[in-house]
């Protein structure tokens, strides 16, 4: 069926949207390029790039609305419908996945009620799962409004939407401070982050993602130490060496002995290839 025109956004909030508007449209030699900024730009508005977003950035650009649809609607990033205050993903691929990212998919599923791409009753936080972010090296990831909360299981997941949820301070393990999914989008958009200390917070890379330009340099690495099964075992540790754990840039990184190579410690039961 068709559809009505989108309803217009209220003049002062027009007003408003224009000036930035035409603060990002100035950064460009050609304004089409200014569409991606412009959708965060509305999306900072309402949450999400509504129809009246889509049709104020087609008359700011001279584009026409499905030219703007087709862009909104490719990139996963922009939401077409309203979300939460916190938006959630879990990253569920391939590595993520094999190291619990589809375990703490569906506890945090079965937890808030809500499924893939839900907001949960009280606007709070929407739930979804998404793909890789390149943080394979604190996998299993997973990202509030695109800040990392790496190494994660579905225990701290749970803890993580519950301080999310009562409005308790919650902090990301490396990058800027949490702010709302509205504010991000914002500063997506390209709007510098006001908030004192956010932008010296950022930083760089995590120490897992530069152990390979380490060793190109030449640099040195303590050994890791694969924490040995039970209290015997582990009285065989130097006392020299660092203890188990220590050294581990990831909570990840310590393989674990299989059935195979542990027959002393059976995970299960072990079958040929093919059987």
């Amino acid at each position: 069926m068709p559809q009505l025109p989108a309803p217009a956004y209220p003049a002062e909030v027009r007003a408003r949207l224009e000036a930035d508007a035409k603060e990002v449209i100035a950064r460009y030699p050609d304004s089409r390029s200014a569409l991606l900024p412009l959708l965060h730009l509305v999306q900072s508005e309402e949450g999400y790039v509504s129809r009246t977003g889509m049709a104020l950035c087609a008359e700011l650009l001279g584009l026409t609305t499905a030219e703007v649809t087709a862009v909104a609607t490719f990139y996963s990033m922009y939401r077409r419908r309203p979300s939460g205050d916190y938006q959630v993903g879990v990253c569920t691929n391939t590595l993520c996945a094999v190291m619990g990212g589809d375990a703490i998919f569906d506890q945090l599923k079965q937890h808030l009620g809500v499924g893939n791409n839900e907001t949960t009753e009280d606007g709070k936080v929407t739930l979804e799962h998404i793909e890789c972010n390149a943080a394979c090296d604190f996998a299993p990831v997973v990202m509030v409004n695109w800040e990392f909360f790496d190494n994660q299981t579905p225990q701290s997941a749970t803890q993580l939407v519950d301080d999310l949820i009562a409005g308790r301070t919650v902090e990301p393990t490396r990058g800027a401070p949490l702010c709302s999914y509205k504010e991000t989008a914002r500063i997506l958009a390209g709007f510098p982050d006001q908030r004192p200390g956010a932008v010296e917070a950022t930083g760089g890379a995590g120490p897992a993602s530069l152990v390979g330009l380490r060793l190109a340099k030449g640099e040195e690495l303590h050994p890791k130490v694969v924490a040995p099964r039970g209290e015997a075992a582990r009285a065989e540790v130097p006392q020299d060496r660092p203890q188990p754990g220590a050294e581990h840039l990831s909570s990840h990184d310590a393989p674990q002995q299989t059935s195979a190579s542990d027959p002393d410690h059976p995970a299960g039961p072990a079958a040929e290839e093919g059987e």
